[in-house]
């Protein structure tokens, strides 16, 4: 990597804000400062605004969580003490009011999660960038930011990739992580910080599936449980780490949905072996109760193949495993079932293991977890610590949550910070 640049050059500048980066956070973070007076540049790499704000929420943009202050720092997994002031400055509540004041409709769905009413991410996107224009935003696209502009020990500017330098009194930096490399989150960000001073924690994919190496999930492939619970195991310290209720889908190399993506959130030292999942198929019941279940399934079939006897209890497709899990012989008989062997069974059933050997792709991650050292970092600003004149926000930093839209409320209440602190 080249050396940032240094320079005594004497530019005279009248309140200028850059922002690099356009998506969610910076256009945030370059409409506020816009908002409150600044002339502001937006500069974007790829050809379009927001491209990664098309794919969120499955396109549908899960663009903030109902929920209070409280309850949203309760559900970010790293740094959440460092989010206080962002989001005591610009709360949940207020993402559903500045979008509904833009004339975007909003809902609330199951977990309460907040989407536009019509289901479009574009119409989210389409709104911040209206938001942007009518405040006098002059974008910038096709453009990368390849170093920091320093004079001293204060960032006056940035120079693009083809050489030109652009000057100003602030600059935001909001690059995006690593994950979804073909919307332009190719660690830019975390470039800049390294010219600046900054340290960058390990960055790995959060909020992603799991890769198994039991051959059993490549024979569930497409099989989603609903209403099922979760553990999962450190075998290291052979303790629980993380538990959670919900859907869960089996996929040909291992486990995703809801509460799997979520879990990935807490296997953030992972090595091979490391965790296992242990699925609960049967929640709602307990050993006992379940015992009696299987007992009465038993006798109804009593002349039948234990494999043909749990169709009402289990998915099909899972049967097979679950018994083999059992150790029992799935061609018994009904009627040849010891109480041991029940037992056995009532086990696979609340104790059905899943092995762990990885997580899945960064580039299949919903969001990178690691990022600029949020030590270095004011809370109450988003200013650096290091360099005057220089801002960080949205997932270039090192704080993350878990889904429901509260990564994106990351986005929004640190752009929002940013954006206000570099304009005064």
């Amino acid at each position: 990597m080249s050396m940032p640049i240094q320079t005594k050059m004497k530019v005279k500048m009248s309140n200028k804000v850059i922002v690099v980066g356009g998506g969610a956070s910076g256009l945030m973070a370059a409409g506020t400062a816009a908002e409150y007076g600044c002339e502001v540049t937006l500069i974007e790499k790829n050809s379009k605004l927001g491209r990664k704000l098309l794919i969120t929420g499955k396109g549908r943009c899960n663009i903030t969580n109902f929920c209070d202050n409280e309850t949203f720092i309760s559900n970010l997994t790293k740094n959440p003490r460092f989010m206080y002031s962002a989001i005591n400055n610009f709360s949940c509540y207020d993402t559903i009011s500045f979008f509904e004041d833009l004339g975007l409709h909003t809902k609330t769905e199951r977990g309460n999660r907040v989407f536009p009413e019509s289901d479009k991410a574009f119409d989210v996107l389409n709104a911040l960038i209206k938001y942007n224009k009518d405040n006098g935003v002059n974008v910038l696209a096709y453009s990368s930011v390849k170093h920091l502009i320093f004079d001293d020990n204060k960032v006056i500017g940035v120079e693009l990739e083809n050489q030109e330098k652009i000057f100003a009194d602030k600059v935001i930096v909001t690059c995006g992580g690593l994950s979804y490399k073909q919307t332009g989150s190719t660690g830019d960000g975390y470039a800049l910080a390294k010219e600046a001073g900054h340290s960058i924690s390990k960055l790995i994919p959060s909020l992603i599936s799991l890769v198994s190496g039991d051959d059993f999930c490549k024979d569930l492939q497409g099989l989603s449980l609903r209403n099922i619970s979760i553990s999962v195991i450190d075998n290291n310290s052979n303790s629980e780490i993380y538990n959670d209720f919900g859907e869960l889908l089996f996929t040909h190399y291992g486990l995703s949905g809801p509460v799997i993506l979520s879990a990935s959130a807490h296997m953030r030292d992972m090595s091979k072996d490391r965790y296992k999942v242990i699925i609960d198929l049967k929640p709602a019941l307990d050993e006992s109760t379940l015992d009696k279940r299987v007992l009465k399934d038993l006798n109804e079939n009593i002349n039948k193949d234990l494999i043909n006897s749990l169709n009402k209890l289990l998915p099909l497709s899972i049967i097979p495993i679950v018994i083999r899990k059992s150790g029992i012989d799935e061609r018994k008989k009904c009627n040849s079932i010891t109480s041991n062997e029940r037992k056995q069974l009532v086990n696979a059933i609340k104790r059905f293991e899943v092995n762990i050997s990885s997580l899945y792709d960064i580039n299949d991650a919903i969001i990178t977890s690691g990022g600029i050292n949020v030590n270095e970092i004011s809370p109450k600003t988003m200013q650096s610590k290091l360099k005057d004149n220089l801002y960080f926000c949205g997932e270039v930093l090192d704080v993350d949550a878990y889904t429901g839209g509260f990564n994106l409320q990351i986005a929004f209440s640190t752009g929002r910070l940013a954006g206000l602190s570099a304009s005064k």
